[in-house]
């Protein structure tokens, strides 16, 4: 904002430093000014003022902080005394005027004045001057008189020509309300706006007026013509205006200061002092009966603020004297004086109204210290005990995780938390399980995820344009509703894994292909955790949270510790492959990662590496095509006992010669001791034993 000097010391008994000093101590203390311009006999400070000082964004909330800079005072304005002597009492008649809050918590408060057969013409020179140093255009005496006001209060005006708005039953009625979908308001620059509920406006009992805190309509615009009219002067919420101005892509100096928050209080000194101006500059005569709605003032926040924490945290000593004098130069009210006898270690601070942005202890010791000097405080590195951190299981083990599946050839995907109406649809997802967002950035987020699934499977057709493989996994939390938590929903984290390949949906080799591969990845991954006695059983669909309807019943598995079931490894339902219509085979695993936090603490000790060698044997059999390949791992393991270290699937073939109902498969067997070299005859003996334990399965038939 640009601040003419010699307009800022009309505010200031006893006057400034000069323009550098004045620009100096600024920056040290308060904000730092941009820029410093000489302008013929004056100097524009050009001053960003900063999102939570909106009480110096006019010259009378600056005049009161650089006199606490500089301890001097602010002059007093007797506007309302001034106004009880220049207004008069308008005669009742049917051109009263009435106002409507409708939206009482997007207008706080709404004041509107009258003032009646006016003259509008140019303005003097030097209001017009006074508006071109602070960059804005002259329009009219009655405009430039809001603008100007605006500029010294800080509290946005808008006046109507009184004559153009409809008049009710009881004279002319002004309505602060929510638009209808689909109304329209043409506004000062003839831009038109087409309004729906979100949008806060000021009508009359027929047309919208003005968008409420933002830019007035050219319904009731100011001419050459107009005679009466009604000032405006009011208090709107920051967060709504602010979220109108974004949603209308229009920024004025109205919407700048309402969205930064402003004082309900200075609305009536504001809307007096222009009215004042009005008959000063513009003749005719001001109506003493202001129509006052809504509240009229703040209850003024109190801080407890104790001495020695001022010391903790400037880390300087501060008399308590100085922290006194400093907190009332600042217009701060100690209204429980520190005595030595009664409260020697802290003192009860009222904040001005005006101050929005202090609200705890820590904002007022800021101002202390601001005031007090930065540069006084003396550097020094700070001191603090160094504590070793407990270790985070979560991000340690996630870590070992991750660079495992990187170096597997997975990359990490990093989606959004959410999913919207359409996946729900597609995923059968109920009320009962998903956590609606209540303000939602977009319709794409609507809902908090309860399965990783939906989001992974749209990386797979956005990457399958480019890829024929695709390997993808993802560490992050899911949430849903369930009766069994106190809360009331479930927050967990979950590793998934996916591996795609581009080809037929109906291909079964193919897909047999890359679920053992990604079966392999996954062993890999939970024996490099520590947890060995991990198996595969039938996988058994539930109606519960994270299994609706996404796998393949017939080729997908429960992955078990002990008796525990901590995941899923298999196909992605092809209900759900042919809804999305994806051109690649999708092979999952899904692990509950909070328990596999538990289980990997609790078996990751150390073995010994055998130093004898491994012996690897084959064994190729022909099983009916319904046969679970975990059913003969099982087998081998359980008749093979502690000599086989472990078994590896590394072929499946099926053909006509094989048989159409059968397939056939081929296991590599490594035997090893810990402690002693296997011979021959050992190997052969207990492989004859697998071998006759499979065969002895009816349709089993090993091929030698």
């Amino acid at each position: 904002m640009l601040f003419s000097y010699n307009w800022l010391q009309n505010y200031i008994e006893g006057g400034l430093p000069g323009p550098e000093k004045l620009a100096q101590l600024l920056t040290y203390h308060s904000f730092e000014v941009k820029g410093l311009k000489k302008n013929a006999q004056d100097h524009i400070l050009d001053i960003p003022v900063p999102p939570n000082r909106g009480d110096c964004l006019s010259y009378i909330g600056l005049a009161q902080e650089c006199a606490a800079l500089t301890d001097s005072r602010i002059k007093d304005f007797n506007w309302s005394s001034d106004f009880a002597q220049e207004s008069q009492d308008f005669p009742s008649s049917n051109e009263s005027v009435q106002v409507v809050i409708e939206d009482e918590k997007g207008c706080i408060r709404y004041i509107a004045g009258k003032a009646r057969n006016i003259s509008v013409g140019p303005s003097p020179s030097w209001l017009k001057e006074k508006l071109e140093l602070s960059g804005l255009n002259s329009i009219n005496n009655v405009v430039d008189i809001t603008n100007y006001v605006m500029l010294e209060t800080g509290q946005p005006l808008h006046v109507f020509d009184a004559d153009k708005i409809e008049s009710a039953k009881n004279g002319k009625e002004i309505i602060v309300r929510r638009a209808k979908k689909g109304e329209k308001i043409v506004t000062l620059d003839d831009h038109e706006y087409s309004l729906d509920s979100d949008v806060l406006i000021i009508a009359d009992k027929k047309d919208p007026l003005s968008l409420a805190g933002i830019k007035g309509g050219k319904k009731a615009e100011i001419t050459s013509q107009t005679k009466n009219v009604i000032l405006e002067s009011a208090n709107f919420d920051p967060g709504l205006i602010h979220s109108i101005s974004n949603k209308l892509g229009l920024k004025t100096d109205a919407s700048w200061r309402f969205e930064h928050g402003i004082n309900v209080e200075r609305s009536e000194m504001a809307i007096k002092r222009a009215m004042l101006l009005i008959k000063e500059i513009c003749g005719g005569s001001i109506d003493k009966n202001l129509v006052d709605k809504g509240r009229k003032s703040s209850s003024p926040k109190e801080i407890k603020l104790y001495f020695n924490y001022i010391d903790q945290l400037l880390g300087i000593n501060i008399s308590p004297s100085e922290v006194k004098e400093i907190l009332n130069r600042l217009n701060f009210q100690i209204i429980i004086p520190e005595k030595k006898e009664e409260n020697p270690d802290f003192i009860l601070v009222k904040v001005p109204n005006n101050r929005l942005d202090v609200l705890l202890p820590e904002d007022l010791i800021e101002e202390i210290g601001r005031i007090h000097g930065y540069d006084k405080i003396e550097e020094k590195f700070p001191e603090a005990s160094l504590i070793p951190p407990t270790r985070n299981d979560e991000v340690f083990v996630g870590g070992i995780i991750k660079d495992i599946l990187k170096s597997s050839g997975f990359s990490e995907a990093l989606n959004y938390s959410f999913i919207n109406e359409e996946d729900k649809a597609v995923y059968q997802y109920g009320d009962d399980l998903l956590i609606k967002v209540i303000h939602p950035l977009s319709a794409e987020f609507k809902y908090l995820r309860p399965s990783l699934i939906p989001n992974l499977l749209k990386d797979v057709i956005r990457n399958s344009k480019n890829f024929d493989t695709i390997k993808l996994f993802e560490l992050e939390k899911i949430f849903y509703k369930s009766q069994k938590s106190e809360k009331g929903f479930v927050e967990k984290n979950i590793l998934a894994g996916l591996m795609s390949q581009k080809g037929s949906l109906n291909d079964s080799n193919l897909s047999e292909n890359i679920f053992y591969t990604l079966k392999g990845v996954t062993d890999r991954l939970l024996k490099r955790l520590g947890l060995l006695d991990v198996w595969y059983d039938d996988y058994k669909p539930e109606a519960s949270q994270n299994t609706m309807s996404e796998w393949e019943i017939s080729r997908s598995a429960e992955i078990k510790f002990g008796q525990d079931r901590i995941g899923f490894l298999g196909e992605i339902s092809s209900d759900i492959s042919h809804r999305l219509r994806l051109s690649h085979q999708v092979v999952m695993f899904y692990l509950d990662f909070d328990k596999i936090i538990k289980l990997a603490n609790a078996e990751n000790e150390y073995q010994p590496i055998s130093p004898y060698p491994e012996v690897v044997r084959d064994i190729s059999l022909i099983v009916p095509d319904n046969v679970k390949v975990v059913d003969i791992l099982n087998k081998i393991n359980l008749v093979g006992g502690e000599l086989v270290k472990d078994v590896d699937l590394f072929d499946i073939y099926q053909n006509n010669k094989v048989g159409s109902d059968k397939k056939s498969l081929a296991f590599h067997i490594i035997y090893q001791a810990p402690d002693r070299t296997l011979t021959s005859s050992e190997v052969d003996k207990i492989q004859e034993k697998i071998i006759h334990s499979l065969e002895s399965n009816s349709g089993w038939n090993v091929r030698r």
